[in-house]
Order: C-alpha cells, then structure tokens, then sequence
C-alpha cells in the first residue's frame, strides 16, 4: 500500500509542478505585454500637422484678416465722405454767415454817419414815448424774427438794460438795432467759423485713418497671391543673361 502510494505522488508531483510553471509563465507574459503596451482607453495622441496643413490654416488665418480689413477700410472710406461732406456744409455755412455780417456792418456804418446829424425835435409828451417805446418793441421783434436779436438781447430790449431806453428817438433805436444786429452777426460767423475749422480736422482724420486702413488692406490681399509664378518668372528672367552669353559669338580679330 505504501509502494502504490509513493508511485503515485512520484507521477502527479511532476504534472502539478509542469502546470504550475505554464501558468506561471503565461502570467508573466500577461504582465509583460499590458507594461510595454499603453493602455486602450487612455487618450490618444493627437499626430503633428503636415506642413501642407501648417500652410493651409496660416493661408485661412491670412484671407480671414484681410477680410476684416477691407471691410474696415471700406467703412473707414464711407466715413472720410461723410466727414468731407459735413466739412463742405460747415464751409457754405461760414460764407453764409460772413454775407450776412458783411451787410449787418454795411447797415451799422449807415446809420452811425446819419447818427452825427441832429435829431429831429418832437414833442416830449407821454404819447410821444409811449409811441417810441411801441416802435422799439415792434422794431426789436421784427429784427429777432429775423434771427438778428437773441432772446437776451430781446430780453434786454424789454427790460431796458444794457443802454435801451424806449424814450430815444426813433432814430436813435436804429442805430443801437444796427449795432446789436452787427454783433449778433459777427458771434453768428466766428460760431461758424469754429465748427468748419473743427470739421475740417474731423475731415483730415478721417481721411488719414481711411488711407491707412486702404494701404493695410492692399498689403494683406498682395500677401494671398501666390508667390510661385513670380518666383519661376524671377529665375526665367535671370536665367536669360547666362543663355545670351552662352550663345554670344566670339569677336573676330
């Protein structure tokens, strides 16, 4: 019984320690590939652009910018025209302005010469100034319908300040009308004056950022074109010197 049992543990033992070793070994290969191998579900990594693709998305980059700037020099030229034109309506507007104070100091100069004769004598009656104070009044608003008076100097008027007395005669009211309808008009044309001088800057910078804006925008479009056929023209063109000196006959003698 012993025998039959020592024979069989002489034949199993070593089928045991043969699987063992399999599995052992079948282990460490598992082990040894998922190592050297990176994980399946770890992310990829992404290839490196092509030098074609490199060159595409800077030509895309380039079209999209000289895109924009055209548009922006586009706009930029509609607003010089808007300023050049606001500019022109400020000009009209000072030489508007300059005729109607050329008149005004041409009235002024009348009246002050018929200012050094003597005023005629009238009765100096409460009617008398009742009546003068009435063509005064009319005279101060006629002149400030016209736009020759402002609401202070009309204000002034009715008020007798600044010099108005309605007791003057009524040539002596046209005198002080012509002189207040002179300054009146000369603040009309120097207020004239200021804004074509400012619009004219308005003019001068818009016209400016509009050039700058055209040249940036024609400079990026030249930056599209390709470059190759200049470049073979280039080589053709420098080539020909070399072939005419290559077939140039010798000089005789």
């Amino acid at each position: 019984m012993e025998t039959v049992v020592f024979y069989e543990f002489l034949t199993e033992v070593p089928q045991a320690a043969a699987i063992w070793s399999a599995l052992l070994l079948l282990t460490l290969t598992v082990l040894a590939v998922l190592v050297a191998r990176p994980e399946r579900d770890g992310p990829a990594a992404e290839p490196a652009p092509t030098a074609r693709e490199v060159a595409a998305a800077e030509a895309a980059d380039l079209r999209r910018y000289a895109e924009e700037v055209a548009v922006a020099a586009a706009r930029a030229a509609q607003s010089a025209r808007r300023r050049r034109a606001d500019w022109l309506t400020a000009q009209e507007r000072v030489e508007q302005t300059w005729v109607r104070y050329d008149e005004a100091d041409a009235a002024a100069r009348r009246f002050a010469g018929a200012e050094a004769l003597p005023t005629p004598r009238t009765p100096r009656t409460p009617t008398e100034y009742a009546t003068r104070e009435r063509y005064l009044h009319r005279a101060a608003m006629a002149a400030y319908w016209r736009g020759d008076l402002t609401m202070g100097q009309l204000g002034d008027v009715f008020g007798h300040r600044h010099g108005w007395d309605p007791r003057r005669h009524p040539v002596e009211q046209e005198v002080l009308l012509s002189r207040a309808v002179r300054e009146t008009r000369r603040a009309d044309y120097e207020a004239a004056a200021g804004r074509e001088r400012a619009a004219w800057r308005d003019a001068e910078l818009a016209a400016s950022a509009a050039r700058a804006l055209a040249e940036e925008a024609y400079a990026a479009a030249a930056r599209l074109r390709p470059t190759r056929v200049a470049a073979r023209r280039t080589v053709s063109v420098a080539a020909l010197p070399a072939a005419a000196a290559r077939w140039r006959p010798a000089r005789v003698g």
